[in-house]
């Protein structure tokens, strides 16, 4: 069998001849080279040096077919049916083959031959020392190669390169592309996994290289007619690949050490200073900014699942990175980290985010953005409460789902993320909760000791920080590493930093103080801290205060969720109901905060509002009257409203003008969440008020249509309770029926439909 465009011929006699059918001979073209399949070392022939190459463009390696009979000329006959039926029905094979894309003319050929060597010649260095040896030679070679190419490009007016010559470049083309992923690649990466990945990159490059000198071996200077110097350009070039070699014992010496300095750690044995600071040097992290970058960096690629090989050392290295932070670079934030903060104008409200980045169904920043089969992004909280409620379309374009499995978005993710830092939007509840990271680390013994080391570190470093500056620094890094995961949590309150971070919160210095109380926002996740705050002296009344007086907004919602975390335990909700000053701070905030501070305040409150004995205080602060002013805005209102009426607040509910009609509007035009537990608060209200709230629920025109609709389109639970208001509404339709009162008390309800009309 030839390779070279010929027909395969077909010798075995039960298969018909090509020439019986009316369907064309099948003509055999080489695969596709895959990028990832490098060129081997194939040694030139003297004989024949262009016949040699056996390949076109689209393909760089002939495929390998052990008969070449398997191949027909058209489908095989079903077993029983004739040969003419078969040569009646049979389908030619080039119907299951897809059309070759358009071959570049020679022209379009050196032309990018040539951008691409021109590319390659003036890349930027790579951020790793250790490889800047290996991309360097890339970078001569290319050199060499675009001077050449200066050369050939007058070639494509004239369109008659041979082809011998023509299939040769083709392949050197794609070597040069893999070239230059090769360095993308390494420009994007952190330089701890370079260097944990190096003996395999500079493999990488080496083939590349062996691969280069073959086809430029193979290249027929003589029919391209090239002046002597670009032969020698070519020739030179050819001689330097073949003796390409890299000296790869700095770098597995440099990996050995930072493997070492790992398993140091995993012993407990905390690193000295000199030899940190001379390994991050030879990585080529010199300053804070560079460490920053290099710690995001190795969690993206975590995150990602970039080198399931290196996960574990990456884990650990994260760790050790944060902690070298702290002690080479004094715990200095990056200078984007210690920038003014964008809100300390108390009127400026955070900015709108893109439509792209909000939440389909809770229509606000996706936090944890996912994709379903339809291929719709949602919010992963919003969209498992959607199919919780025993739905199984997609919300936006109602198609049916067959597999509700959830793909993480991890691009948008990072979008969103780099949004909200550039604009100063809070996210840390949501970075909190990474899972997934945090089960990785907890299960790294390595990165858990240098967990630990870097909070006992800066405790006490903080203990003696005394300018607002120095502080402010220590504190910044505390608030990323109670940020990181449980055990780190764990580490920082263990180390006493609670107490040292509550007189900041009385700072003037906005980002001191921002900084504080997101610190113990982020530490008040685990159980065992939210002990040590409320025991802490003067905890709850410096979080009140930074709640009132707070120098930005973000720090005052920083505070309220704070207040939110530590009620969730049982006990400690009480004690926050009965602190008549951390009410009033959170009804100011849901009265007069900001979008995201608002929502903050309002589930505070829907926290608070689950104790019946906070219900009284929580009434007389104005909670039900700021929870109707912001139902049209905030889903969590009418959930504080329901709660308010299951434990005591009915009265006051009903007593606000307009309250009613409000919840029904809700009832009918809100979220999911928000329409149920609208229902749920007008159920509770004619339950425990009786005639005199429903009188007001049916008094508001088109509540039947809004009860029948909600009946048939909202959750569960919503359809449950609109199916108790509405048999609430016909026993006293009915009532008032049979007392004659019905047409001059609820001339709304004289139009009943089908549904609850039924028993």
């Amino acid at each position: 069998m030839q390779n070279n465009g010929t027909v395969i011929k077909n010798n075995d006699p039960s298969i018909p001849h090509p020439t019986a059918h009316a369907s064309p001979p099948v003509i055999y073209k080489p695969p596709t080279l895959s990028l990832s399949s490098p060129l081997r070392h194939r040694t030139p022939s003297p004989l024949k040096p262009a016949v040699s190459v056996g390949v076109s463009y689209t393909a760089a390696v002939p495929m390998a077919m052990p008969n070449p009979r398997t191949v027909l000329t058209s489908a095989p006959s079903p077993p029983g049916s004739s040969s003419s039926s078969s040569s009646s029905s049979s389908w030619s094979a080039a119907e299951f083959m897809a059309p070759a894309p358009p071959s570049p003319s020679d022209g379009e050929l050196l032309r990018s031959l040539h951008r691409l060597a021109r590319d390659l010649s003036a890349a930027a260095e790579t951020p790793a020392p250790f490889l800047r040896g290996a991309l360097a030679s890339i970078t001569r070679r290319s050199k060499l190669l675009a001077a050449a190419f200066d050369d050939l490009v007058p070639c494509a007016a004239a369109e008659d390169m041979p082809r011998s010559a023509s299939l040769c470049l083709r392949e050197v083309l794609l070597v040069l592309q893999r070239f230059k992923a090769l360095a993308a690649d390494c420009a994007a990466r952190s330089r701890m996994r370079l260097l944990l990945r190096s003996d395999e990159i500079e493999e990488e490059v080496r083939e590349l290289h062996q691969d280069l000198a073959t086809l430029l071996d193979l290249l027929p200077v003589v029919e391209l007619g090239l002046a002597e110097d670009v032969m020698d350009l070519l020739d030179l070039a050819s001689r330097q690949c073949r003796r390409f070699a890299l000296s790869v014992q700095a770098e597995q010496a440099l990996k050995a050490r930072v493997l070492a300095l790992i398993q140091e750690i995993e012993r407990e044995i905390v690193p000295e200073r000199e030899t940190l600071q001379e390994i991050l040097e030879e990585v080529g992290i010199n300053d804070p900014a560079s460490c920053s970058e290099e710690i995001e960096s190795l969690e993206r690629e975590i995150s990602d699942r970039a080198s399931e090989r290196w996960t574990d050392a990456m884990i650990a290295l994260v760790g050790l990175l944060r902690y070298a932070k702290c002690v080479l670079f004094s715990a200095t934030p990056r200078p984007t980290d210690s920038r003014p903060d964008p809100e300390i104008d108390e009127e400026r409200e955070p900015p709108a985010p893109p439509p792209d980045f909000r939440c389909p169904i809770a229509l606000d920043v996706m936090r944890d953005p996912v994709v379903v089969a339809s291929g719709q992004t949602y919010d992963r909280e919003s969209i498992f409460r959607w199919f919780d409620s025993g739905k199984s379309t997609c919300p936006k374009t109602g198609q049916v789902l067959t597999i509700l499995e959830l793909v993480p978005n991890t691009a948008l993710k990072n979008l969103i993320s780099k949004w909200c830092r550039d604009n100063g939007v809070a996210m840390e509840i949501g970075e909190a909760s990474k899972s997934e990271p945090a089960q990785a680390v907890a299960a790294n013994k390595a990165a858990l000791e240098a967990a630990r080391m870097t909070a006992s570190f800066l405790v006490k470093k903080l203990a003696v920080s005394f300018s607002p500056d120095a502080a402010n620094r220590v504190v910044h890094e505390i608030r990323l590493l109670s940020k990181s995961g449980a055990d780190s949590r764990a580490f920082v309150g263990e180390a006493g930093a609670v107490p040292l971070l509550v007189p900041l919160l009385y700072s003037e210095d906005a980002g001191l103080q921002l900084n504080a109380v997101t610190a113990l926002l982020n530490l008040s996740i685990l159980e065992a801290n939210k002990k040590r705050i409320m025991h802490a002296e003067g905890a709850v009344e410096a979080v009140a205060h930074t709640m009132s007086a707070g120098v930005t907004w973000r720090a005052k919602e920083n505070a309220a969720a704070a207040v939110l975390s530590l009620a969730s335990v049982h006990t400690y909700r009480r004690r926050l109901g009965r602190n008549l000053s951390i009410v009033e701070k959170l009804v100011h905030l849901a009265r007069t905060g900001p979008t995201s501070t608002k929502k903050d305040a309002l589930a505070a409150l829907l926290s608070l509002a689950s104790e019946r004995e906070n219900v009284g205080k929580l009434v007389d602060a104005g909670v039900a009257q700021v929870a109707l002013s912001a139902i049209s805005e905030e889903e969590t209102a009418a959930a504080v409203l329901a709660a308010l009426a299951k434990r005591g607040g009915a009265e006051a509910i009903v007593g606000i003008d307009g309250a009613v009609a409000r919840l029904v509007a809700e009832m009918r035009r809100g979220t999911e969440w928000a329409r149920e537990n609208a229902t749920a608060a007008l159920v509770l209200l004619c339950r425990r008020l009786g005639a005199r709230a429903v009188t007001q629920v049916m008094a508001v025109p088109g509540v039947e249509w809004a009860i029948w609709e909600l009946m048939g389109t909202g959750t569960e639970r919503a359809r449950r309770k609109a199916a108790s208001l509405g048999r609430i509404c016909r026993r006293w339709a009915a009532a008032s029926t049979a007392d004659g009162e019905r047409g001059s008390v609820c001339p709304a309800a004289s139009v009943v439909p089908p549904a609850m009309m039924a028993s």
